[in-house]
């Protein structure tokens, strides 16, 4: 009886690799970072001062502590953002029943929502403004309330609000 040669035991897992310190890799999130309670009481107290306890989507005045805040774009799934120019003030019954509906869908159900959100949405993103003004023809679009003091009273726009802060030097859109 011949003999087979003895093969040496396999080794698992091959070549061991190396543990380099890499530094975690980011990946780029959709959604809004968390933001808490102060942030949104700050925000708040933002619209209350700039238009006075209005709902952006009826018009109607209600008290200062029932009044909600509401993300223009839902936050279903947390794609929306928790940012100023995202929410808005509104009343608890348009907040309910606009729960989760697209902004669209929701304002197309009523004529008076989009007049109320051109009047008191000019803080939000542009590209919110401009679809509200498209839903509205020009010779249809209401003049804009004025802005409002913490006391309640019209105040003038400064002209930072405007146009931006002087930073001095020569304008970036200049041709140079």
């Amino acid at each position: 009886m011949a003999s087979t040669p003895r093969r040496a035991p396999r080794r698992r897992g091959g070549r061991k690799k190396k543990k380099s310190a890499k530094a975690p890799r980011l990946v780029p999130s959709l959604t809004s970072v968390p933001t808490g309670r102060a942030a949104y009481t700050e925000t708040r107290l933002w619209l209350l001062d700039r238009h006075g306890p209005v709902c952006a989507y009826c018009e109607r005045r209600v008290t200062d502590r029932t009044i909600t805040l509401d993300h223009v774009t839902p936050r279903r799934g947390q794609t929306a953002y928790d940012r100023r120019d995202n929410l808005v003030l509104c009343c608890k019954t348009c907040n309910a029943t606009k729960a989760d509906k697209p902004l669209l869908a929701f304002l197309l159900g009523s004529r008076k929502r989009v007049v109320a959100l051109y009047k008191y949405g000019q803080h939000l993103s542009h590209q919110l403004v401009e679809m509200v003004k498209d839903l509205l023809p020009e010779h249809e679009r209401p003049p804009l309330p004025p802005l409002r003091n913490a006391k309640g009273k019209p105040r003038r726009k400064s002209s930072s609000e405007l146009f931006g802060r002087d930073e001095g030097g020569a304008s970036p859109y200049l041709d140079g």
